[in-house]
């Protein structure tokens, strides 16, 4: 189904929960059967380990859910911390059919393991929902040691009790010395802008705190704010996310130096370009790349960038496209494999209104998928090409806001891995789906402006 980025056997991929030790990343996650659809049958914690993001090595289900009438008949997101004595996974334990009882359908769980892969289910509820929360959105609790306060501090998603058409989505907190007794310590976060938080991660880098947060109300994306300490304020940078509507639920984990963000691409209702988004999908990792402003910005893990095989340039030397009142194309020839890479390097002059990369382009008609940047519009988007009949593509949130400078080298990294594709401009990215690929062709345009092509190259695998 896919040769670079991972997709679980038979199964899709759910809520990633990534923890970094010893030289190994161990990612938890959900495997959804669809059997009927998304969140048909219920499931754990399954775990794959990797060095390089490329090589995968299938634990299988490590953490078990629990029986139809336990309050972890499904395992729901949380994450993994190394204790005083062991490692602790914090979890969300979640029944479906405890709301018809007057019961809460989500409580937070905890399982203790001595070599991450063996976990031992304590059957105890960690936290509860608190008064005025509501019982059935109370979930995701990411854990970390506060080296300054001396403590342990756990944060989750919540929401107040009401309508889910309230903006009363919030981060919560609790606080503790020993990983047993917790203490309430209100909201962390609560900006009454999402209906929802899900997914929170947090950590400390350069003397920042970065809050991640996903939320499905707004753009549907994950997204983070800054603080110069865990207090606040929280701010929103010029670019708040990591990605558009198609990378959802993204946690982080790293070391001091380099830092990598999990989340899955997800697919589309009967593999259709027109229909919308489902739950669950395919790993897709992004390192996180550090500004000088103290935003973040990212780019494709070195391991990964190699595991697309060896490159061919499609250029002699450079090559100028211009228009002065229409689209100019420069075409690229044909791309016959299915996992591919391109690397573009180019320069717009001032004054262009839009250039664009084509992918998946048929010969004949011109039909394509299409990722354009607009420089005056501080835009970066993705759209079938033409979008004819209107809409050919279901594009919603697959836009990024971007600051790219005329007369300056930019990189286009496109990567795609079936259905997957993924595009890099410098270190913003934008990921999507691609169902209907109208052909193999491959092309960069320039709308009213000029575009200097610098050098492209193709990377393949050798199919």
């Amino acid at each position: 189904m896919h040769d670079v980025f991972y997709h679980p056997p038979a199964t899709w991929f759910g809520d990633c929960m990534p923890f970094y030790w010893d030289g190994t990343y161990y990612l938890y996650h959900q495997r959804d059967t669809r059997r009927p659809g998304p969140f048909g049958e219920p499931f754990g914690w399954a775990l794959v380990s990797t060095t390089d993001f490329v090589t995968f090595v299938d634990h299988g289900e490590v953490l078990l859910r629990g029986a139809d009438d336990a309050q972890d008949q499904f395992i729901f997101a949380g994450s993994v911390l190394r204790g005083p004595d062991a490692f602790y996974a914090f979890y969300t334990g979640y029944n479906r059919d405890f709301p018809a009882q007057g019961r809460a359908s989500q409580v937070l769980m905890v399982a203790r393991s001595e070599d991450l892969l063996t976990w031992e289910k304590t059957d105890r509820a960690l936290v509860v929902p608190q008064d005025g929360y509501d019982p059935d959105d109370w979930r995701d609790p990411f854990v970390l040691w506060d080296e300054e306060g001396g403590r342990y501090l756990m944060i989750l998603g919540a929401r107040r009790t009401g309508p889910k058409t309230q903006a009363s989505g919030s981060t919560v907190a609790f606080s503790s010395t020993d990983l047993e007794t917790w203490e309430f310590e209100g909201d962390f976060w609560a900006p009454e802008f999402f209906t929802m938080h899900e997914m929170p991660d947090l950590y400390r880098q350069d003397g920042r705190w970065y809050l991640l947060t996903t939320e499905y109300s707004s753009e549907s994306k994950t997204n983070y704010r800054v603080a110069d300490s865990l207090a606040g304020p929280w701010l929103m940078p010029f670019d708040d996310a990591f990605d558009g509507r198609a990378y959802y639920a993204a946690r982080s984990a790293g070391t001091d130096d380099e830092r990598y963000l999990f989340g899955w691409v997800p697919t589309k209702a009967g593999e259709d370009d027109r229909a919308l988004w489902e739950w669950g999908g395919t790993l897709l990792v992004h390192q996180v790349r550090p500004r000088a402003d103290g935003s973040l910005g990212v780019s494709a893990p070195a391991g990964v960038l190699e595991a697309f095989g060896d490159g061919a340039t499609r250029l002699d030397g450079p090559t100028v496209i211009s228009a002065v009142d229409g689209v100019a194309q420069l075409d690229l020839g044909p791309v016959e494999e299915s996992v591919y890479r391109v690397r573009a390097e180019v320069s717009f002059a001032p004054g262009t209104r839009a250039f664009g990369l084509r992918f998946g382009a048929d010969a004949e008609t011109g039909e394509s998928y299409r990722y354009a940047m607009w420089p005056e519009r501080r835009r970066l988007t993705m759209d079938r090409w033409p979008s004819y009949p209107w809409p050919r593509y279901e594009n919603r949130g697959l836009e990024r806001p971007v600051l790219v400078e005329p007369s300056e080298r930019h990189v286009l990294e496109l990567l795609v891995d079936g259905s997957v594709a993924c595009l890099y401009l410098d270190d913003v990215a934008l990921s999507t789906r691609t169902y209907q690929v109208p052909g193999r062709g491959l092309a960069l345009d320039v709308l009213e402006g000029a575009l200097e092509v610098h050098s492209v190259e193709v990377f393949t695998r050798g199919e």
